[in-house]
C-alpha cells in the first residue's frame, strides 16, 4: 500500500474531522500524485510520518483523497461497507415508519462518494468517485447483507463522475432498470420517474419543509413552483388545501404530478401549469392571482463560484415574483440547494426581494435537509440545503 505524505501542517484539517484531501496539500516530492491510480487505498501520514487516516485517492480531480477510516489498516471492503450501511440503516429505521428515505448520504454517513435512495426493496445508488466506483462488487455484497431481497440500480449519470474521469451509465444488477419507483411520504403516496428521472428519483431532502408548509395550507390555495412530480402540491391537497397548482417546465414531471394527484384521490384539487417559472409567476400576478402558500424550490442557480453574481440575482428575482403572489398574512417557503450560496446570503436575498416586491416579510422558521441527510460536523459542505419559512404581509 502506498503512503500519502501531507505537507507540513496540512494534516490539521483532516485531524479535526474533515474527509477531503486536496491535491495542493500533498507533499508531491515524497508522494508523486501520478504514482497513484484512481481508486487506490493509501495510508495518509503527516510530514513527520505520523499516521493520520486511511483514504482512497484519484489523481484526476482537485479533491485528491477521501478519508474513509481513522484506524490504521482498515480496508474499504464489503465488511467495512456493510458496517457503515448498517449504522446508516439503524438511524433511518429510528426516524421513519416506512422504508422510503435516503439510506446513505456520502460523507454524512462516512461513506464518501456514495448516495443511496431507498424505495422499499429497491435501492438506487449513485457512485460519484473512482474509489467507490471501483468497489461496486463489494458494495453490492454489502447492500444485500444490509437490506434483505434488495433490488439494486446504479444510477451513475451524475456529472460529478466526469470530474473523476468516470463514464456515465444507468444499470440494474439484475434485470432491467425500472421506469419508476413508488414511495410513501407524510401520509401520501407517490410515483416518481427513475430511469429518466432527476438524480436518484426523488428529493427526500425537502421532506420536512414540504410537510411543514402543507400543514399550514389547510383550506387555502397553494402554488408549488419548480414542483417536479408534485411532492408539495399533492401533499398540500391531501392535507386539505382547497387548490394546488404544480408549476414546472417538464412535461414528464407534470404528468407524474397529475398521476400522483389521482393516486391520492385529490385530482379535483390539483392542476398543473407548464412553463418558465419566471414568466408564469409574472403572468399569474398580472392576472390578479393570489395564494395562501407558495413554495419556491429551484434547481441550483449557482453551480460554480463564477455563477455567483448571476445566481444571486436569479434567487432575488424568483422570490420577488413569488412574494407578490402571496396573500396578506400568507406563507412563502423559499429553499436553495446551491452549495455556493450561504444561509446568510439567502436571508439577505429574501430581504431585498421583499423590499422590491413592496411587502413585509417575517422569517418564522429556518430549515435544512431532512434527517436522512445527516450533516458531518466538520464538513459544512454536507449542510447544503437552506430554507426559510416566511410570513408575508402587505
Amino acid at each position: 500500500m502506498n503512503t500519502l505524505y501531507l505537507k507540513k501542517n496540512e494534516d490539521r484539517r483532516i485531524r479535526a474531522g474533515h474527509l477531503w484531501i486536496f491535491s495542493n496539500e500533498v507533499d508531491t516530492a515524497r508522494s508523486p500524485i501520478k504514482s497513484f491510480s484512481p481508486g487506490e487505498e493509501t495510508r495518509v501520514v503527516d510530514s513527520a510520518g505520523g499516521f493520520v487516516a486511511m483514504a482512497y485517492v484519484n489523481p484526476t480531480p482537485l479533491i485528491f483523497g477521501r478519508v474513509y477510516s481513522r484506524s490504521s489498516g482498515d480496508r474499504l471492503d464489503a465488511e467495512l461497507l456493510a458496517k457503515r450501511l448498517g449504522q446508516a440503516l439503524e438511524l433511518r429505521e429510528k426516524l421513519f415508519d416506512t422504508p422510503h428515505y435516503r439510506l446513505a448520504f456520502g460523507e454524512g454517513d462516512y461513506l464518501p462518494g456514495l448516495v443511496i435512495d431507498r424505495y422499499g426493496d429497491l435501492l438506487v445508488a449513485q457512485l460519484t468517485t473512482a474509489g467507490m466506483d471501483s468497489r461496486r462488487k463489494a458494495l453490492a455484497e454489502a447492500l444485500r447483507a444490509t437490506v434483505r431481497n434488495a433490488r439494486i440500480v446504479f444510477k451513475n449519470d451524475s456529472t460529478a463522475r466526469e470530474l473523476e474521469g468516470l463514464p456515465l451509465s444507468v444499470e440494474a444488477l439484475e434485470g432491467d432498470v425500472p421506469d419508476e419507483a413508488e414511495l410513501a411520504e407524510s401520509g401520501a403516496k407517490f410515483v416518481t420517474p427513475l430511469a429518466g428521472g432527476q438524480k436518484t428519483g426523488w428529493f427526500y431532502d425537502m421532506r420536512p419543509n414540504r410537510q411543514r408548509l402543507a400543514g399550514l395550507a389547510t383550506g387555502g390555495r397553494v402554488l408549488d413552483v419548480f414542483s417536479y412530480v408534485g411532492g408539495l402540491g399533492v401533499l398540500a391537497a391531501v392535507r386539505g388545501a382547497s387548490e394546488a397548482i404544480c408549476l414546472d417546465s417538464s412535461e414528464t414531471a407534470l404528468k407524474y404530478a397529475a398521476r400522483n394527484a389521482e393516486l391520492n384521490g385529490v385530482a379535483d384539487k390539483v392542476r398543473t401549469e407548464r412553463g418558465d417559472a419566471f414568466d408564469v409567476l409574472a403572468r399569474l400576478h398580472d392576472a390578479g392571482e393570489r395564494f395562501d402558500a407558495v413554495s419556491v424550490d429551484p434547481p441550483a442557480f449557482i453551480k460554480r463560484k463564477k455563477d455567483h453574481p448571476q445566481g444571486m440575482q436569479a434567487y432575488m428575482n424568483i422570490n420577488r415574483l413569488a412574494m407578490r403572489l402571496v396573500r396578506d398574512g400568507g406563507w412563502l417557503l423559499s429553499a436553495s440547494c446551491s452549495q455556493h450560496l450561504s444561509r446568510d446570503e439567502l436571508r439577505s436575498v429574501l430581504g431585498r426581494a421583499a423590499s422590491k416586491a413592496g411587502v413585509r416579510a417575517q422569517i418564522v422558521e429556518q430549515g435544512h435537509q431532512g434527517p436522512d441527510h445527516p450533516v458531518h460536523p466538520a464538513m459544512p459542505e454536507t449542510d447544503y440545503l437552506k430554507s426559510y419559512l416566511l410570513r408575508v404581509l402587505r
